[in-house]
């Protein structure tokens, strides 16, 4: 296979670095980066398209020597200069991955590799980050899918990426308008839902076993309307200190953890 070698700011060059901040763009093209070894080492692992890595032209390692080797995609050898502009990193060492979005159907959740875990719904998250730290909390606690909801952030915004090192191509990832297809998927196949606010049921009492769809709400003004009225149960953190709240996504590693627990 031939190497493209792109030394300037060209179109495609043009293209790949407006993937870092253009959300309509990334959805546009149904493509998003990936920066680092963790992070595209996973998307590998876990069998997501690669359609090209970006390589800073004159650099070696051995696990990026050996990903270059072995792949089917589209191989670019940029300027290091225009390579430090993707991949964050003044050296421009590495690899940057252009991975393939999949598609957003709900028919998907049944298909996950782990089957009986959780389905993880985030509502109208406004951070990135938190989009990134949920998904974290939801590969290491065996959910099964991360569904976000209505206007949100991107799970494909390069924060949300990084944030989950990785675990994000762990998990079934899709976006959806709002609860109506995941509530129909949730009756369709026997899943109960529950929701986490302030003012619920003590955690621990609970029922978190089986098919369960956990939905945690929006940093700022938590569950919606439309989702407080479809739970089964709204799940409530005890908590001792002066904090008012938990950071959503802290909050939602929590449930996701008694979850697990409940389990065994």
């Amino acid at each position: 296979m031939n190497d493209l070698r792109v030394t300037r700011e060209n179109a495609r060059f043009q293209q790949w670095e407006a993937l870092l901040t253009n959300r309509s763009k990334r959805h546009r093209t149904r493509e998003f980066l990936v920066q680092g070894v963790r992070p595209i080492t996973r998307a590998v692992e876990e069998g997501w398209t690669v359609r090209a890595l970006l390589r800073a032209d004159g650099t070696s390692s051995t696990w990026a020597d050996d990903l270059w080797a072995g792949t089917d995609a589209e191989r670019v050898l940029l300027s290091p200069y225009l390579h430090a502009r993707l991949s964050g990193r003044e050296d421009g060492a590495e690899l940057v991955a252009v991975i393939e979005m999949p598609d957003d159907g709900v028919s998907r959740l049944e298909g996950s590799s782990r089957p009986h875990g959780p389905i993880v719904v985030f509502d109208r998250p406004t951070s990135p980050g938190n989009i990134g730290t949920l998904a974290r909390s939801a590969d290491a606690f065996g959910a099964s899918a991360l569904v976000v909801t209505g206007h949100a952030a991107d799970p494909y915004d390069p924060q949300a990426v990084r944030a989950s090192t990785g675990s994000l191509f762990a998990l079934t990832v899709l976006r959806v308008p709002g609860p109506g297809p995941v509530v129909e998927h949730a009756h369709a196949h026997g899943y109960r839902i529950v929701g986490t606010d302030e003012e619920g049921s003590a955690l621990a009492d609970v029922d978190l076993g089986g098919r369960v769809v956990v939905v945690v709400g929006n940093e700022t003004h938590g569950l919606s309307s439309q989702w407080r009225a479809v739970c089964d149960d709204v799940a409530s953190i005890p908590m001792v200190g002066s904090a008012s709240s938990l950071n959503a996504a802290v909050a939602g590693s929590i449930v996701l953890h008694e979850a697990l627990r409940q389990r065994g």
